[in-house]
């Protein structure tokens, strides 16, 4: 797991979001071991309270779960969850101010999608 901090937004969130990403990426799948806290504060030189506080937020959510003595796991159906939140997310807030400035620049996605496999990209 490498990270780049980004001064506009609290360690702990960076990290819940960074960890998110790797389940909605499969680099982290139902049933496995997160790194412990101890682990992820010494590679990153974080306090172990702001991974904890990370930790704590996907417990919430109810993505991961805290097995006693033993960490935290990724729950069972997490990655669907994540898929049907974030898609939602994305609908609702981002995608209204991203379609209006397409529409602004007078730019067309259909374009867009044939530039982005032009260029060779695999999304």
């Amino acid at each position: 797991m490498s990270m780049n901090w980004n001064e506009g937004a609290p360690i702990y969130r960076q990290l819940r979001e960074h960890i998110k990403a790797m389940i909605l990426d499969g680099a982290l799948k139902e049933g496995d071991a997160l790194p412990s806290v101890r682990q992820v504060s010494a590679d990153f030189q974080l306090n172990p309270i702001t991974v904890s506080k990370a930790y704590q937020e996907l417990v919430d959510e109810n993505l991961v779960e805290k097995r006693r003595g033993l960490g935290m796991y990724v729950n069972e159906g997490a990655r669907v969850q994540l898929l049907r939140s974030e898609r939602e997310h994305f609908i609702k807030e981002e995608w209204p101010p991203l379609r209006d400035r397409l529409r602004r620049l007078g730019l067309d996605l259909k374009e867009l999608l044939e530039l982005d496999t032009e260029s060779g990209s695999k999304n």
